[in-house]
């Protein structure tokens, strides 16, 4: 298991186990508080990414 792996199945288990979520919106938001709070408590400064959609080459 690579370390994205692993940190995933620490996050499912340490700050998602047990909860229902109504949207796939508000999974999301809990998916990066669970990240947020992770990161801090490890010390960790996130920054997120925004890629957007891929870009054509064709024009």
């Amino acid at each position: 298991m690579n370390p994205i792996e692993l940190e995933w199945e620490h996050l499912k288990g340490d700050e998602l186990v047990g909860q229902m979520f109504e949207s796939e919106s508000e999974l999301g938001y809990q998916v990066t508080r669970g990240l947020e709070a992770r990161g801090e408590g490890n010390g960790y400064h996130l920054e997120y990414v925004n890629q957007g959609a891929p870009k054509s080459s064709f024009t």
